[in-house]
């Protein structure tokens, strides 16, 4: 078949990912789509992979990407004649711990909550569904129904048929060797069998896809790492329909395979492949079997399924699978390129996700824009530090390791730390502070009292520094602390059309007088929350723009996208040009007299203003915003300068015993205000007005902004589904999220982010509540409220405003 000359989009890859989404693209979207392999179709890691498939994870849009591969796989040979191999076997999840099983438990209220069936069986109940397995060891066993098994290249031929029923070109033994670029626009996709000119392309090529990506002058970061498993001889006893197995407490997996079984794990020591590129003649291609780095799988098998040392190998697999260093995989618009999109990185996860990642990434291609909250997976959670090869490398290897580990909530990453570090890191090390790491900054999570560890240790229950946090927590509502918060995103927005722009992208009026600032949110043609952020006037065309730290690449690309064609204004991130000083607590403003010359009362310096002020003479950016709804200032300040500014407040503020305070003290704050968190409360699928923020919203905009017709026709209209509050009494139950919301008895809604608040010395959560005859306040105050914690049910109290007032005067004056 002749290579077309041009195409809409051009596909680059024929694994399962590749095939997925260009079924969809040309199943749904009608597009003139082709798909370039430089091998055979699933000759890279599909065709070796295990074929599991699950659908249950902690994101909602992620766990419905994974259902929507299911209810796929389920019909696809009806529609194209090719068998797929799937097989609704079900699958167990083995605990031999408590921590386990407490685990299963939430993960059973989370699938409660996503509208998916998971029962708790007894050891006993486990070894009737899979008779030849030992189970004197376990607590339990956790059984998904709608889990099962595939074949990877049965299902990749029935999507590539089908890609070609609806009108998709796919030409195999193409290798894709550059990219004609024009201003940051691939024009043409090069290979060796000639030019493609398109308008958008898909990088979909598995391990590949980091080199293709450097092609366009995009980061792809993944790292491909050995995954082995192997292929019994027939095992007698062994039923057909026999459901998949995760050992997780001996890092193993099964599955029945042709009378045997198919079984592998995640070792704790993995090996990364090449750090250089994948050789492009690597076509359904192996390692060699290495029975020695394997033996401690086969021994906790065998343990496991004793009939296993009777039985013979009839194959090892030693494939690479491409990893990623948080263990989710990669989707979405590249930002380094207007044109190329990226789905990669599946995490020996692609066969499960294949089909629903296929879908949401042809949506994505054709919209421009996620068709659901992606954020966990999107590729802009990345940054530059993501090209460092030999940190990927680590932290990916790390991620492979705890793949099986269990759940704990704030479990942070080891590897690749230290790698940014403000000035003030030794001196919060001697205050004993413990950190944390968000996208590359060491930040101080908490500090460690005289006499205890200065180290997290992982629990289910309450942490071993839930009372020095309340501690830090009290500290700021009664006194003053300060938070290092220089990791937050800054950037400087400026240019004759500044104000144009940007009033086209903020939902909120950012048209404020200089020295005023806004809480804006920025909104997709949905009306959902794309991001939520801080802009503040200090010039005539010139603004101040502070984001969060993990959302700096994200909501960057977000920006320069939306800007109008044409538009005279220029973006710079500022980052690490300015560090970050957040002064709070009632004693703030008695801090900051002692500081500077500039008058600091609420009359000359009132809430939502900015002000350049001096102290020990330095210039500081001033932004009188809290969020955690005391008193308080963000002091933004060179970053050079900012050891000496901290040392300045820390001993001026000695007589109102100031003290440093981490990032849990500044959640548990947050949660008390009402405080919604980009990313769990506020996401792109949920709209201002759904989520309580509607004031934040400029009514009657004459130039319009990004997402203002979507809000324009729900406006008036019965909200589905509202954002609320939740406090327990119950002291011993831990909200983590994703608890199931009861109204009298029924399923409502689930959890978005749960803590604790120390001052009102109670549990609390947020979450929506969703009636699809409408949520009135009515209907949200004549209702009896329970959480589902871990499948037990706890009498909740709704609050429909924030649980420690945020009118307090402390905050406006």
């Amino acid at each position: 078949m002749t290579l077309p000359d041009r195409a809409q989009i051009v596909v680059i890859g024929g694994g399962i990912i590749g095939c997925s989404t260009t079924y969809h693209l040309a199943r749904d979207h009608k597009a003139d789509v082709v798909l370039l392999e430089q091998g055979q179709l699933t000759s890279g890691s599909t065709w070796h992979a295990a074929g599991l498939v699950g659908q249950l994870r902690s994101s909602a849009s992620i766990t419905k990407v994974l259902k929507y591969s299911v209810d796929l796989y389920k019909r696809l040979d009806q529609e194209t004649g090719l068998e797929t191999g799937w097989k609704m076997s079900g699958c167990l999840r083995l605990a031999t711990n408590q921590d386990r099983w407490t685990e299963y438990r939430r993960l059973a209220t989370t699938a409660q909550s996503f509208g998916m069936d998971m029962h708790l069986l007894s050891p006993q109940e486990a070894k009737a569904m899979f008779p030849l397995m030992e189970v004197d060891d376990l607590v339990g066993a956790s059984w998904l129904p709608s889990d099962g098994q595939a074949s990877p290249s049965d299902i990749t031929q029935s999507l590539a048929k089908g890609a070609r029923m609806h009108g998709a070109k796919i030409h195999e033994n193409v290798r894709v060797t550059g990219f004609d670029i024009e201003d940051g626009t691939i024009r043409a996709v090069k290979t060796d069998k000639g030019d493609i000119a398109c308008d958008k392309v898909v990088n979909c090529a598995g391990q590949w896809a980091r080199q293709i990506g450097v092609m366009a002058g995009i980061n792809v970061p993944l790292q491909p790492v050995k995954h082995q498993y192997v292929i019994t001889d027939r095992i007698d006893g062994l039923s057909s329909d026999a459901p998949t197995i995760r050992d997780p407490d001996r890092r193993t997996y099964f599955k029945e395979e042709v009378g045997g079984l198919s079984f592998g794990g995640y070792e704790p020591n993995p090996q990364g492949w090449t750090m250089d590129d994948v050789p492009n003649d690597w076509e359904f291609r192996l390692f060699d079997d290495d029975y020695d780095h394997f033996e401690q799988h086969m021994t906790q098998a065998m343990a496991r399924i004793p009939a296993l040392g009777h039985v013979g190998v009839k194959q090892m697999i030693n494939g690479p699978e491409s990893f990623t260093p948080d263990g989710n995989f990669i989707l979405g618009a590249a930002p380094e390129c207007d044109n190329m999109f990226v789905g990669a990185g599946f995490n020996a996860f692609g066969i499960a996700a294949g089909g629903g990642a296929g879908w949401v990434l042809a949506q994505w291609v054709i919209d421009g824009e996620a068709p659901l909250d992606l954020w966990v997976v999107d590729i802009r959670r990345f940054s530059e530090m993501h090209r460092d090869r030999q940190w990927v490398n680590d932290r990916t290897l790390e991620a492979y390791g705890k793949h099986y580990e269990i759940g704990f909530p704030h479990v942070e990453y080891e590897s690749g730390r230290p790698r940014i570090v403000s000035p003030l890191y030794q001196r919060l090390k001697q205050h004993r502070a413990v950190f944390g790491s968000k996208l590359g900054w060491e930040r101080p999570n908490w500090f460690a009292p005289d006499g205890m560890e200065a180290r997290d240790i992982p629990s289910m229950g309450r942490q071993n520094w839930f009372d020095a946090v309340g501690d830090e927590h009290r500290h700021v509502r009664e006194k003053v602390g300060i938070f290092d918060q220089s990791s937050f995103a800054k950037y400087e927005v400026s240019g004759k059309d500044a104000l144009t722009a940007l009033s086209h992208i903020c939902a909120n009026d950012v048209s404020k007088p200089v020295g005023r600032l806004t809480y804006t949110q920025l909104l997709n043609s949905r009306g959902g929350i794309e991001a939520d952020l801080t802009v503040a006037r200090i010039d005539d065309d010139r603004f101040y723009i502070v984001t969060g730290t993990g959302f700096r690449t994200h909501d960057l690309a977000w920006i320069r996208d939306h800007l109008p064609d044409g538009a005279d204004v220029r973006i710079d991130d500022i980052t690490e040009a300015y560090g970050t000083l957040s002064l709070m607590g009632p004693h703030a403003r008695d801090v900051l007299e002692q500081l500077t010359e500039v008058d600091v009362s609420n009359a000359a310096f009132p809430f939502g203003h900015v002000r350049e002020i001096t102290i020990g003479g330095h210039q500081v950016r001033a932004l009188r915003v809290t969020y955690v709804g005391e008193l308080g200032w963000e002091l933004h300040i060179p970053i050079a300068a900012i050891g000496e500014v901290f040392d300045a407040l820390m001993q001026a503020g000695s007589r109102w015993d100031i003290r440093p305070i981490g990032y849990r003290a500044l959640e548990s704050l947050r949660l008390e205000k009402g405080y919604r968190a980009w990313g769990s409360d506020i996401t792109p699928n949920d709209t201002p007005y759904e989520a309580g923020l509607g004031w934040a919203v400029r009514r009657n905009s004459n130039t319009g902004f990004v997402g203002q017709e979507a809000l324009t026709a729900i406006a008036g209209q019965p909200l589905t589904k509202r954002f609320a509050g939740f406090v327990i009494d119950d002291p011993d139950a831990v909200l983590v999220g994703r608890e199931t919301i009861l109204r009298n008895g029924e399923p409502v809604g689930y959890l978005t982010s749960g803590g604790y608040g120390y001052t009102i010395g109670k549990s609390i959560g947020y979450g929506y509540i969703r009636n699809e005859a409408g949520v009135s306040d009515a209907f949200l105050a004549d209702g009896d409220y329970e959480l589902v914690i871990a499948l037990d049910r706890v009498q909740a109290r709704i609050g429909m405003k924030p649980f420690v007032d945020p009118a307090n005067a402390k905050v406006k004056s």
